[in-house]
Formats: C-alpha cells, structure tokens, sequence
C-alpha cells in the first residue's frame, strides 16, 4: 500500500505550507495525480485522514483530479490517449512515443483558514 507514504509527503508539504502562511486551519488539498501512478484514491484519502489526525489538517477534504495518460508520437508527432497501457501510437504503429501527461503526482493548492 504505497498510498500510505504517499498520503504521508503530501501531510508533510500540506503542514509546511500552511505552517510558512500562517494558516490556523487547512479545510481543503487540491491534488493533481496523474493515471499512470496508479494511486487508488480511496486508499490515498483513507490514509491521509489517519495521518492527519491531531494536526490543523484534521478534517480536511481531498479534492482528487486525475490526469489522463497522453502520449506523443516522436515519429508522427500526433498526440494520442494513452488506452490499456498500450505504448503505441494508434496513427503509425510506431513505439517511439513520449508519455506527455498522467504521472503526476502534485499538491495544486490548499484551502486554509
């Protein structure tokens, strides 16, 4: 369950960034994670409320974007939707793609009191 230590980095940056603003209260996370991390968001916020239990983060909601596994063709240069984990490119057949987006793994912003 790799979601827990995930779920822990992103308590850690929540803490220290209310903590330089001087929030009193963090009421709310914006998360970016990309597909291809495949982190299962229920476990991740599961965790997240476990960690944060005690701190000013108590009660705060997830809010989870999941950005979609894109690739880019280096031989045509078309961009295409990444379907399966299959890493060719749906135009010419070639492999030689580069994954444009979907690994994300990012605090966006918080809500904070």
């Amino acid at each position: 369950m790799h979601e827990m230590a995930i779920a822990q980095g992103i308590l850690d940056i929540v803490l220290k960034t209310a903590a330089e603003n001087k929030a009193r209260k963090v009421t709310g996370v914006k998360l970016l994670i990309g597909q291809m991390t495949q982190i299962e968001p229920e476990s991740l916020t599961f965790g997240f409320e476990a960690l944060a239990m005690g701190s000013i983060a108590e009660g705060a909601h997830l809010d989870i974007t999941t950005i979609p596994l894109v690739g880019e063709c280096n031989s045509c240069k078309q961009q295409f939707s990444i379907e399966k984990y299959c890493f060719l490119c749906p135009h010419c057949n070639s492999a030689n793609i580069a994954v444009v987006s979907g690994r994300e793994l990012a605090v966006d912003y918080l809500e904070v009191e």
